[in-house]
């Protein structure tokens, strides 16, 4: 399935967070005509021109926001700052981080580790595990791209990465942080539990599986998508998969364990790797169609 056609990556126009609003309110206050900041979540910083109504950027002008939340960041719309968030059934939202990359929220749930490290950083250190240079890799849960854009950075030869929530995939637009879709990158809209059937045997060298939360999407950790995953992946290719350890201390759940024994059924050779499983496809395994 194709990307909306509304959807434009990396708008030119300035963001927003508390941090900035308050730099360029301070340095308007003190009588400075100019304030140096970043207006793209920390990619690069910028010399600003502050003025008493409102403040200058790359030619053009724009005011203060009345209001500007923290844990918010704004873009400008063409006549105003609004939240870079959208809410359709669920709210959805870009959310700053001390590292300058941001994650995002479904309904107050954070679905990226921000704590002790950026959350960019964090998608490197997993990317690394399956060594991109050169391969195909399935990223099967796009989220924000951080996979796909170490992928690009790692010289992987394409990158396949699925995305259901178009929502996310807006969000992702507005992130300066998220790669751009090319002839490298394919990003699809559409669920993966279901559009992996059209990918063909054995024509993936890595993939990369971070779904959400099992309550959330359960079919991403069944015993029939990891056949799946076994299927699209060559012989010897490596994964990395995301499990985290939810309701371990609640309930005493081990789902680390219940994932790796449903992909010793699948034909992977698993083990603890970070936050997660990292295995190698060791046996060929042919599904019927």
């Amino acid at each position: 399935m194709n990307l909306p056609v509304a959807v434009t990556f990396h708008d030119p126009g300035p963001l927003l967070t508390s941090i900035e609003h308050s730099l360029l309110l301070a340095a308007r206050d003190r009588g400075d005509r100019s304030a140096e900041c970043s207006l793209d979540l920390g990619r690069s910083i910028a010399a600003v021109e502050t003025g008493g109504d409102s403040w200058a950027w790359r030619g053009c002008g724009y005011p203060y926001p009345a209001v500007c939340r923290e844990r918010t960041i704004y873009y400008w719309d063409g006549s105003g700052f609004e939240p870079v968030s959208r809410f359709d059934g669920s709210l959805i939202k870009l959310v700053p981080t001390q590292w300058g990359a941001p994650t995002f929220e479904i309904d107050g749930i954070k679905m990226l580790p921000t704590a002790q490290v950026s959350p960019y950083e964090d998608a490197g250190s997993k990317v690394a595990l399956v060594e991109p240079r050169g391969k195909v890799v399935l990223d099967t849960c796009g989220g924000l791209g951080y996979f796909a854009a170490w992928c690009l950075a790692g010289q992987a030869a394409r990158v396949l990465s699925f995305e259901k929530n178009p929502d996310v995939v807006w969000l992702r637009s507005r992130n300066p942080w998220s790669p751009v879709p090319g002839n490298v990158l394919d990003l699809e809209l559409g669920d993966v539990s279901r559009e992996i059937t059209r990918i063909p045997d054995a024509s993936v060298d890595a993939v990369l599986h971070d779904p959400p939360r099992f309550g959330i999407a359960g079919e991403l950790y069944s015993q029939a998508f990891y056949d799946q995953l076994a299927r699209v992946l060559r012989r010897r290719g490596r994964m990395f998969h995301y499990t985290g350890a939810p309701n371990a201390v609640s309930r005493g759940r081990d789902l680390p364990r219940e994932v790796a024994a449903r992909l010793r059924r699948a034909g992977f050779d698993a083990r603890p790797a970070l936050d997660g499983l990292t295995r190698q496809r060791r046996a060929a395994i042919s599904l019927a169609s």
